[in-house]
């Protein structure tokens, strides 16, 4: 069965139904066909048809028709004769958007409807009552035909299933595949992302968070709906205001959690004709704060209307600057469904951008296809649409970081069956434009360019199929795709050095520190390597990566300084090494590409040896602030942390030596802006962190050189067990070694084996010295009165130990020696 629909959307309106539309038959593998009319109606829209695995004769449709000729139909001879079951307006509601059918595959009476919402008819069709799914909109769904009570189905948050036959179904908040509309991001350390996304809140999202990966602790529903823009203040974006379709728009206090409608003109707009409206407004309706004053913001229908009050009261302060072609303002569905949900709205403003140089100064693209400019706050607006401009979709405006008479603008024709890309730039106020397209895919149509803000000329653009650069104003275009999955780009912004991009199916996706592409403008060394210097860092404790145990969280990005180098070859076979020196030169952290192949892990001992990535090309590592981490005891579990601790704010060197090549670059660390803390708090900090990490490598050094000192003796007295004369030296042996075995476990609990084991055994010296490492080196520099005083505490007891540790050395071992000279036999040998 073939049903066949004839179907055509404009920018300005939907047709669902015409004479093409129809349903078919084919007994013969499809060599031909024949119409099936006999019941139907004679004028159809869209048909969702099925057939029933437990009675082939038995065949379903829901089809669009005029009134109540819509609706659900049967046939129970395979088509021959059809009868009408149902006319209720809940299975036919929005029909092009939606409407799909499935008969079960055991019960020939059972069949379910796709709509909004999802429906369920156990009386062959006749009545329907809807079932809950996580989400409303649904579009597909399968039924196991072996067993009617596993299904999938499938809608505009994601796929689910059921296992009994749709009383309960799988969560749908373990699919990373939101599409956002836009993307604006604020100036807060770590800085949030916000955008709409389909079918879905709109939402605020922590760019990078001290945990594992990014949760849902980490986002909240901001202002807006689902095709929302964001608009705020950057620096301190306490009230977030946000548009939808129809021009709503909400004003939301992040504290209070208050959320105010704020709509310029109230109007219930949903199913009115665009010609009746007051205001027209796109699906996305440009809504954007003053960069200059973010106490004023423009929103776009088809005039610029204006507020200085949060929303209060909206000024008109342009004409419509839209083509206001009537005949395209009509009902947005037809002939037989209207569509007016917004989507179908026509000459309206889609993109509004003011200048970030110069106040008053304000760029609006339409919908169809026209540039407009002011220069003193609308009171006059002068046409700039490019000459020759195609009627297509103004989708984004960029003005230039670095020069307020240049800007690019992109547009997208897709709706007019043309996917090619267009951007065009100005240097003149848009008195003249040129064409910068050469190097993207011929249908790799572009939806968003921005100008790199420290290096002039160098552009990014979201296009249909992923990202590319120019690195000579657009002049010729490049593919960086890296590990960005092929999805269509809606938006990109840049935050911190860092390039967001607003994905239609994959959620947000960042691009940290641009650094080497600002640096490099796109130009390697062939014969040399290169260190590039990293951007101002801030000093901040990250939790890791999300791993394949938290498949549902948002990754952080690599902890620490990101720092960027190139080689001209696989260098894997060569020593490369990277040092990060201290104010006073001073080396505090190597890092090399050297494999230690002789590093055996064992529980609770220090970690592998950190690699240095020494490919061919582009290579980046990341400092984690640490220095060098400590010394460990062979083979002994001791509950802290081998790692070096954080350094404090401050200038740090990078020394990159590759084979025969030095280079030097620089970092500079600063301090979280969130912390309230002083120089003289990172200072005392370091001072005693600096003072525990020699404490801690003097005990396991001390430590490691006893364990040898009673090893030789170990090994001596069984060579020298079968010489009575030597007895005196043996005992004399057997007592020092239980003397450092008692020492010993003063400093350290042996008993220790795993992580629980700390629950049975008392910790010693050791563990308490790296506990209290640990507790110190807290993100916050402050140090408590509790860590001072225990310390003096443990300072004092490690004092102790030395003292019973040069008895040790300096009589009992000297004594051994002496003797063993005296008896003319090879003495201990310390180092």
């Amino acid at each position: 069965y073939a049903a066949m629909w004839q179907h055509r959307r404009y920018p300005w309106k939907v047709e669902s139904g015409g004479s093409g539309s129809g349903v078919h038959k084919s007994t013969d593998g499809g060599a031909t066909w024949e119409e099936l009319s006999e019941g139907l109606p004679e004028a159809m829209g869209k048909i969702g048809i099925s057939v029933s695995r437990a009675n082939p004769q038995r065949v379903y449709a829901v089809i669009e028709a005029e009134g109540e000729k819509g609706g659900v139909y049967r046939s129970d001879d395979g088509g021959k004769k059809w009868a009408q079951t149902s006319t209720d307006r809940i299975t036919i509601a929005r029909a092009w958007y939606y409407i799909e059918i499935f008969a079960d595959p055991v019960d020939e009476e059972t069949v379910y409807v796709l709509n909004a919402p999802f429906l369920k008819s156990i009386d062959g069709g006749k009545t329907f009552t809807p079932i809950p799914v996580p989400h409303g909109d649904t579009h597909d769904h399968w039924i196991n035909p072996n067993n009617n009570q596993v299904m999938i189905n499938a809608n505009d948050g994601g796929g689910c299933i059921s296992f009994n036959g749709g009383r309960t179904w799988s969560s749908q908040q373990n699919q990373p595949t939101a599409q956002f509309y836009r993307v604006i991001t604020d100036h807060q350390f770590p800085y949030y992302v916000y955008g709409g996304q389909q079918d879905n809140s709109s939402m605020a999202i922590a760019s990078r968070t001290n945990f594992i990966g990014i949760g849902w602790k980490d986002w909240f529903a901001a202002a807006g709906g689902e095709s929302a823009y964001l608009a705020f203040d950057p620096e301190n974006p306490e009230v977030l205001y946000g548009s939808s379709i129809q021009g709503f728009i909400t004003r939301y206090h992040v504290k209070t959690e208050d959320n105010k409608s704020i709509q310029v003109y109230p109007e219930l707009a949903l199913g009115m004709a665009p010609k009746d409206m007051k205001y027209r407004y796109n699906w996305n309706p440009p809504l954007v704060a003053n960069p200059l004053g973010p106490s004023t913001m423009y929103f776009g229908a088809q005039k610029v209307l204006k507020t200085i009050d949060e929303g209060t009261s909206w000024e008109e302060i342009s004409p419509d600057l839209t083509r206001n072609q009537i005949e395209r303002q009509g009902k947005g569905g037809g002939p037989f469904t209207n569509e007016a949900a917004g989507g179908e709205n026509y000459n309206t403003i889609m993109y509004i951008t003011p200048s970030t140089h110069e106040s008053g100064t304000i760029w609006v693209g339409t919908d169809d296809g026209l540039v407009h400019l002011t220069r003193d706050e609308g009171k006059n607006w002068h046409a700039v649409t490019p000459e020759g401009l195609p009627e297509m979709i103004i989708n984004s405006i960029e003005i230039s970081p670095h020069d307020p008479a240049t800007a690019y603008i992109v547009g997208i024709r897709y709706k007019f069956d043309d996917h090619q890309p267009y951007i065009y730039k100005t240097d003149n106020y848009g008195q003249s434009w040129i064409p910068i397209v050469n190097g993207i895919g011929s249908e790799d149509f572009v939806r968003a360019v921005r100008e790199d803000p420290h290096t002039e000329g160098i552009l990014y653009a979201g296009t249909e199929r992923g990202l590319y650069i120019s690195f000579d104003q657009g002049r010729i275009w490049h593919k960086l795709q890296l590990n960005l999955p092929a999805v269509p780009i809606n938006d990109l912004i840049i935050q911190d050095n860092d390039l967001v991009a607003a994905t239609a199916g994959r959620g947000f996706w960042i691009l940290e520190d641009l650094g080497a592409i600002q640096q490099s403008k796109g130009v390697f060394p062939t014969d040399k390597p290169r260190l590039f210097q990293p951007k101002q860092t801030v000093k901040f404790t990250a939790g890791g990566f999300a791993s394949i145990r938290f498949p549902n969280m948002g990754q952080n990005p690599m902890n620490g300084v990101l720092i960027d180098y190139y080689l001209p070859e696989d260098m894997d076979s060569m020593e490369v090494r990277l040092e990060v020196l201290d104010p006073s030169d001073k080396p505090i952290k190597t890092y090399t590409n050297e494999k230690d192949d002789a590093f055996k892990p064992y529980p609770g001992g220090p970690p592998p040896p950190d690699q240095l990535p020494s490919k061919k090309g582009l290579n980046r590592y990341a400092w984690d602030f640490r220095t060098d981490r400590l010394p460990n005891i062979p083979g002994e579990y001791i509950m802290g942390d081998y790692r070096g601790h954080q350094v404090a704010p401050g200038t740090y060197k990078l020394k990159l030596v590759a084979e025969d090549d030095s280079m030097m670059s620089q970092v500079q660390v600063i301090p979280d802006p969130r912390l309230k803390s002083t120089k003289e708090d990172f200072d005392n900090q370091q001072q005693m962190l600096g003072e525990i990490d020699q404490l801690i490598e003097d005990i396991h050094q001390s430590i490691n050189k006893m364990r040898k000192v009673k090893e030789q003796m170990g090994q001596w007295n069984k060579h020298l067990k079968e010489k009575k004369e030597l007895d005196t030296l043996i005992h004399l042996g057997d007592t020092i070694m239980a003397h450092i075995i008692d020492w010993e476990k003063n400093l350290l609990e042996t008993k220790h084996q795993t992580q629980q084991d700390v629950v049975n055994f008392e910790s010693r010296l050791s563990a308490e010295f790296m506990f209290l490492k640990n507790y110190i080196d807290s993100h916050d520099p402050q140090i408590t009165a509790g860590a001072r005083e225990r310390f003096q505490d443990l300072k004092k007891e490690w004092e102790a130990q030395k003292l019973v540790l040069h008895q040790l050395i300096n009589n009992e071992v000297a004594n051994y020696n002496k003797l063993y000279r005296e008896k003319e036999v090879p003495a201990v040998v310390l180092d």
